[in-house]
């Protein structure tokens, strides 16, 4: 079987799942979970072959006219390189362990067949972006996605989190999503095809007319995708969906998306340096910006959605930098390192019944209810702050290192304002990582107060993926000699420079927060407030706890004023109340867009009822008055008929009379 044939299956096979899945799911139940893994099992296995037979070597094309439009042609075509290869691996992996780690952790949910077959449709549609050669084709699998978001994470759609949450991940995102399309419209007039080849070619060629209009357009719908500054507001309400749908949305897809595209068409961004520095700008907002929000979050979920937000901040860097070999090189490292963080979150979300970090806190004895979730989210931990040899250090020191060597001058394609823009941000970010990092493992895992609730021993398809994804979590900073085949050919390894700074301020962090929390906790043993009670549910299952925790937030507000343990507190000082609530973003959107849109609404229904309707029912009031004034003439007495036609011959002579007079 050739490698075109196994690409087009990679996505065929979870879509025919999903399909499936959808048809079969209620009335055949025992097909349910195999239809949800296997074809995403089968999906990786594929994969993985067309990364061998790919190999780091040429560029695998294939192409055919889809259908004829008369203009720019639309065509089916796939386009593999070494990028695309190693993302549809990641996408594989971290898809199948979600199915596997939902088939435990929704088991006794009415509407698993449901989810299980969106989750395929995600994946699908994730996999059509990765391996697509056309830009009309890969806007099929994105639009796909925002469609699936909206349906899972709108999963409990009984509580109205749920539902405002979903509805703000559809909307925010299709805010970005229109001038994303414009731009893409444009690229395509400028190279006159949607072949991704053809467009790299013409702006090799420097034959693209409008390169910053088209980069900044394209980039509005990245924002909405990847939940970057300004368009990321919709990332931390997400949460409401299911643990595994965070999972699967934070590492290899949605959010992935938007910064695998940039890397796909980066010749066409750094054609203009203004939309370089843009691009470096929005990064260094975004990942400074949500390390504070994540350091004051006392949901364990918001926390891992906050980091999520910035580790994407480091990769649209990178690519700010021209560097999309660190780039990647960072997504499938944080593709492994953050979606074990929230499948281990899933694990001690049931275990403490709640998903407040100041809760868990109270609780002693955490870490040996949830022994396996503590050691891999410790690796994913250390990983996510950057320290070596873990595989985050290795890809945020790729991004660090190409920030300096652009900073420096030494870039080809990337400002040097954006290399220094994008280096102390990173610099910064770093320190603020480690900082929420640690403090999320000393809240989860270092109770001081009573012994944990005891809900039962997690199934082992929900603990066995958590050792699989520690795997690439430690060691897969190991490849970092080999990637630079299947990228660009830029060195991935660690300069000195950054390497010390980076570690150096991590470590910082690290031991600050350590600090803050054994000087609260102190303050709190003295000075007792209270414990928050955590609701351990009816009957202690998956479901139940998770419903708890994702939508029930008075848990967390309750603990996050009341807690004196809490170092973010102590360390954010007065910006704390301003970084809970994302420094009130959402306020600033609904005084500008939402109340005046709503103000707006109201207008023009109070036009269209008061106004518009009342021409309506005066056309149908008049006739109606008339009919009953001529309906009451109508008595039906011969003599007044005869009596209104004598008057009124009467009339009309005198009137005739009158005429003829006046005439004379």
């Amino acid at each position: 079987m050739t490698t075109t044939t196994l690409a087009v299956l990679v996505p065929l096979l979870p879509f025919l799942g999903a399909v499936a899945g959808l048809l079969l799911g209620r009335t055949v139940p025992g097909l349910v979970r195999p239809l949800a893994v296997l074809p995403t099992l089968v999906a990786l296995v594929i994969a993985v072959l067309v990364a061998v037979r790919h190999g780091g070597g040429a560029d695998i094309d294939s192409a055919t006219e889809l259908t004829p439009t008369g203009s720019v042609p639309i065509e089916l075509a796939l386009h593999i390189d070494g990028f695309a290869a190693l993302v549809a691996v990641l996408v594989g992996v971290v898809a199948s362990c979600v199915q596997i780690y939902s088939t435990g952790y929704l088991r006794d949910d009415p509407r698993y067949p449901s989810y299980a077959a969106l989750v395929s449709l995600f994946t699908s549609a994730m996999l059509l972006v990765v391996y697509s050669g056309d830009l009309m084709v890969l806007l099929v699998g994105w639009e796909i996605m925002g469609i699936c978001s909206y349906f899972l994470v709108g999963h409990y759609w009984e509580t109205p989190e749920a539902r405002a949450a979903s509805l703000k991940a559809f909307l925010v995102t299709k805010l970005g999503d229109v001038p994303f399309l414009i731009g893409l419209f444009a690229l395509a007039v400028d190279a006159g095809s949607f072949r991704i080849t053809t467009v790299l070619a013409t702006v090799a060629g420097e034959d693209l007319d409008h390169p910053t209009l088209i980069a900044l357009l394209l980039l509005a719908g990245v924002a909405g995708k990847s939940a970057q500054f300004p368009l990321h507001t919709w990332l931390p309400d997400a949460m409401a969906g299911p643990t595994p749908v965070s999972a699967l949305i934070h590492a290899a897809t949605m959010v992935a998306a938007g910064v695998y595209f940039v890397a796909r068409l980066l010749p066409v961004f750094a054609a203009s340096s203004a939309a370089l520095v843009v691009l470096a700008v929005m990064a260094a907002v975004t990942m400074a910006g949500s390390a504070l929000a994540a350091l004051a979050q006392d949901d364990i979920k918001r926390v891992l959605a906050y980091s999520t937000i910035g580790q994407l901040g480091y990769l649209t860097g990178a690519l700010a930098v021209g560097d999309r070999g660190a780039a990647v090189f960072h997504l499938l490292s944080h593709g492994a390192f953050k979606a074990l963080l929230f499948l281990g979150a899933g694990v001690i979300i049931h275990a403490a019944g709640t998903n407040s970090l100041a809760a868990m806190s109270r609780m002693k004895g955490l870490r040996d209810r949830v022994p396996d979730a503590f050691w891999t989210m410790t690796v994913a931990l250390l990983a996510l702050a950057a320290i070596p040899p873990f595989s985050g250090f290795f890809s945020k020191e790729a991004v660090l290192g190409a920030a300096e060597h652009a900073a420096t001058g030494h870039s080809e394609t990337a400002p040097t304002v954006a290399g220094w823009i994008v280096l102390i941000a990173g610099l910064l970010t770093a320190l603020l990582t480690a900082a929420y990092a640690t403090r999320l493992w000393l809240l989860a895992f270092n109770g001081q107060g009573p012994e944990a609730p005891d809900h039962g021993r997690q199934p082992i398809t929900m603990t066995a993926v958590l050792w699989v994804l520690a795997v690439p979590s430690l060691a897969f900073g190991l490849t970092v000699g080999v990637l630079p085949d299947w990228f660009d050919g830029h060195s991935l390894t660690p300069t000195l420079t950054t390497s010390v700074l980076g570690t150096g301020l991590a470590l910082v962090g690290g031991l600050v927060t350590y600090g803050a929390w054994r000087h609260t906790t102190a303050l709190a043993v003295r000075h007792p407030m209270g414990a928050v009670a955590a609701d351990t549910g009816a009957d202690g299952g998956l479901v139940e706890a998770e419903a708890i925790a994702s939508h029930a937030p008075a848990y967390g507000d309750v603990a996050q004023a009341h807690d004196p343990a809490d170092p973010g507190r102590l360390l954010l000082g007065p910006l704390h109340r301003h970084a809970a609530v994302g420094f009130h973003l959402d306020a600033v959107y609904a005084a500008l867009f939402v109340r005046p849109v709503q103000a707006a609404a109201r207008l023009v229904r109070f036009l269209d009822r008061e106004v518009v309707d009342t021409y309506v029912r005066g056309a149908g009031t008049a006739p109606r008055w008339l009919g009953a004034a001529v309906r009451r003439a109508q008595t039906g007495n011969v003599q007044t008929y005869l009596s209104a036609l004598l008057a009124g011959t009467v009339v009309l002579a005198v009137a005739a009379v009158l005429v003829a007079t006046a005439g004379a």
